[in-house]
């Protein structure tokens, strides 16, 4: 079995099966309905339970439809619903009690350590939904709308980020040195990313670089993307940090310096007149549709691949 943690321990090799099986089966579901089961049915029979403890809805309803179209069953479990958390059960005793009725694992946690303690506990596969410190599945969607819209490989493209460096830009920074890709950044000096991240970012200054200044970081790319500028869950205070983001706001001033054929993506939601303008994101330019659309795409061959089932 694969587990799908971070895209930092997956080969590029394997990330590339990921992607060109999510092409195919996007290609053959184009005149099919939402519960309309593919054909090889690679999964039947089997159940992948999900556990929320954050708030979700495209990562819920795209590893629903994902897990349904390749012919299994899922299961939805909520933190407040469990021993787990109330001092009644340990991750260890749960995660055995998961392995036992389950196939597969797909976990959206507040808590780094709790990825780490199931990982080492369950007898199953386990995808990390979101954490903390890492968005893998959203990420490496990202990369497959990216390539799709351009029709060349991301190698040969430049991305920039604007805004907080979060979960999303981790796991971006990751995919930069996995597929050889330009990454500029641009954040206020005081949240650009902790040590580790600067080490990784340090140690692949060909690929990445960070800027203060937003019009530095943006000019001649070809994607620009962004997120909240306070993370779900963030405990900081707002009201200061949106001060602090005053002036990366994505809107028409910051993009003349992009590529005019330039794509926009947000991993959503997303707070219109923050750290995006409305005429942006619903403007030309933005694909943040076509990037929502793609996401059970990409993890039904994610599932594939933790079940080693890639074509």
């Amino acid at each position: 079995m694969n587990n799908f943690i971070n895209l930092k321990d997956i080969s590029y090799i394997d990330l590339r099966k990921i992607i060109k099986d999510s092409k195919a089966r996007k290609k053959y579901r184009k005149y099919l309905g939402s519960l309309d089961l593919d054909k090889d049915a690679p999964l039947k029979g089997k159940l992948l339970i999900q556990m929320f403890e954050k708030s979700s809805l495209r990562t819920r309803l795209s590893f629903y439809l994902a897990m349904r179209q390749l012919g299994g069953g899922v299961h939805n479990l909520r933190k407040e619903e469990l021993h787990l958390g109330q001092g009644g059960e340990t991750i260890k005793d749960t995660a055995k009690i998961i392995s036992i009725h389950g196939d597969i694992f797909m976990l959206r946690t507040d808590s780094e350590q709790k990825i780490r303690e199931f990982k080492n506990n369950l007898d199953i596969p386990l995808i990390n939904g979101l954490s903390p410190e890492s968005h893998p599945a959203q990420v490496l969607s990202d990369i497959f709308t990216i390539e799709e819209i351009k029709k060349k490989k991301i190698s040969n493209l430049k991305v920039c980020w604007i805004g907080d460096c979060n979960n999303v830009l981790n796991s971006l920074i990751e995919a930069s040195i996995k597929f050889a890709f330009k990454l500029s950044i641009a954040s206020p000096k005081k949240y650009q990313p902790k040590n580790s991240i600067i080490k990784l970012i340090n140690s692949n200054k060909k690929l990445i670089s960070i800027f203060i200044n937003p019009n530095k970081a943006i000019l001649n790319a070809d994607v620009v993307m962004t997120d909240k500028f306070v993370s779900l869950n963030d405990k900081v205070n707002q009201k200061k940090k949106k001060k602090d983001f005053k002036g990366y706001q994505v809107n028409k001033e910051l993009i003349k310096s992009a590529k005019k054929d330039f794509i926009f993506l947000h991993c959503l939601p997303a707070n219109r007149g923050e750290e995006v303008s409305r005429e942006v994101i619903d403007g030309k330019n933005s694909v943040v549709w076509q990037q929502a659309a793609n996401r059970f795409h990409v993890q039904k061959s994610i599932l594939l691949y933790c079940f080693k089932k890639l074509r």
